[in-house]
């Protein structure tokens, strides 16, 4: 009987220390190389990429993420903004791109599929209104330039028929179509999310025509996607790398095949690793419990304050050995999304909120050492001075940052 190579829920805390830029020794100095460790930052939230980058960055700015999100250097952009895993707004670094959107084509056909039957149902409109809609949306977002959602409703009057979403639910709400017509558009590719019509948590996003990406073919986007995947979040199980990416069983288990991935034993099952990474990871030392005795390893001293959406929290499903099943309840919603987290040593150990007034408050779940509490404090100091006068309220409301932000 052949066994596979276990690795301990301590040395994965202890890599994800590393790969997820959870230290002051691991910080970057720009917001690209942290979309970059990470494949990429979930942007539903536009506070979310800002904050994401700053937790991970030596000296953050606004302006200095502004400039990495924005801004073309030759005419061509370091990061872009697609939509792409899980149907999930993404920035994504601009190399990576065209594979990430091929290897989730299957998603945006889907949800094109979907908006169509939707539109169809609540406004009546056939395939061929929608194209001539959609049409009409692109021609005049080419003639602005740039343009919010409301600018292109003024353009285009079909943006402005109001359907109702989530009908005979406790949350049912009516939505103009400019919604689902820009979302799928987006998706496909043709158009990009440019800056908001504000500061930079503001969710009134203006638009722009996007350059076409190369095209990648499907099986060889997948295999890419899936070993950077597993370059960043391995060692994790197929069901991790199926959530992560939205493909089904069948795909992701020839992705993880592609990449000639090694499985490894888990605390949650087989899990799958990266050749090279695998001598890498069992050299790390095992960071075992966080009550455990003795010093905190060099790679692993250090708090961070993470954003609600943050890839890292949002990174697999099976999430045992960096969150205790028993604190979900405080830190997600009921939809999935998990709030604004208090790191140490590769785990979760609390929350943070900003007040009304500005200063941040902090729970921690469980009883951590003199030396994480001093960490935390000294992250509470470095976001307090990042935020400056900003306030900060996340899109979508945990139990515990609502709590935390009032009291």
């Amino acid at each position: 009987m052949t066994h596979l190579p276990r690795i301990t829920a301590g040395r994965r805390r202890a890599r994800l220390v590393r790969r997820h830029l959870l230290t002051p020794a691991a910080r970057v100095d720009g917001a690209h190389e942290v979309a970059d460790a990470l494949i990429g930052l979930h942007a539903t939230d536009p506070a979310t990429v800002f904050l994401a980058a700053a937790a991970r960055m030596h000296a953050p700015t606004p302006d200095a993420i502004d400039q990495a999100l924005y801004a073309r250097q030759s005419g061509e952009p370091a990061l872009e903004r697609i939509r792409c895993m899980r149907r999930t707004m993404f920035v994504v670094p601009a190399r990576l791109a065209p594979a990430v959107l091929s290897a989730t084509a299957q998603c945006t056909d889907r949800l094109r599929a979907e908006a169509m039957d939707k539109l169809n149902q609540a406004l009546g409109w056939d395939q061929r209104y929608y194209a001539a809609v959609q049409r009409d949306t692109l021609a005049a977002l080419t003639e602005r330039g740039a343009a919010t959602a409301a600018q292109l409703a003024a353009d285009v009057p079909a943006l402005r028929e109001q359907l109702v979403v989530f009908p005979g639910k406790s949350y049912e709400s009516r939505q103009r179509a400019a919604s689902t017509v820009l979302g799928v558009l987006a998706a496909e590719g043709h158009i990009r999310r440019a800056r908001p019509a504000g500061s930079w948590t503001s969710a009134q996003f203006r638009w722009t025509p996007a350059r076409p990406l190369p095209a990648v073919p499907v099986a060889e986007a997948r295999a890419t996607l899936a070993r950077h995947y597993l370059a960043a979040y391995g060692p994790a199980t197929a069901d991790d790398v199926k959530w992560w990416t939205g493909w089904n069983l069948t795909d992701t288990r020839k992705a993880i095949a592609a990449t000639g991935a090694q499985a490894v034993e888990l605390d949650e099952g087989t899990g799958y690793l990266l050749p090279e990474d695998l001598e890498d990871l069992e050299e790390l030392e095992d960071l075992g419990d966080l009550e455990g005795p003795g010093p905190v390893a060099p790679h692993a001293s250090g708090a961070v304050l993470l954003p609600g959406l943050d890839p890292t929290p949002m990174g697999w499903r099976h999430r045992d050995w960096y969150l205790e099943p028993a604190h979900t309840a405080a830190l997600f919603d009921r939809n999935g999304n998990i709030g604004p987290t208090v790191w140490w040593g590769g785990r979760i150990i609390g929350a943070w909120a900003q007040h009304a007034d500005g200063h941040i408050n902090h729970h921690l779940l469980t009883d951590a050492p003199a030396a994480a509490r001093a960490a935390v404090d000294e992250e509470i100091g470095r976001l307090t001075a990042f935020l400056s006068t900003t306030r900060v309220t996340p899109a979508y409301r945990t139990p515990l940052e609502r709590r935390l932000a009032t009291g």
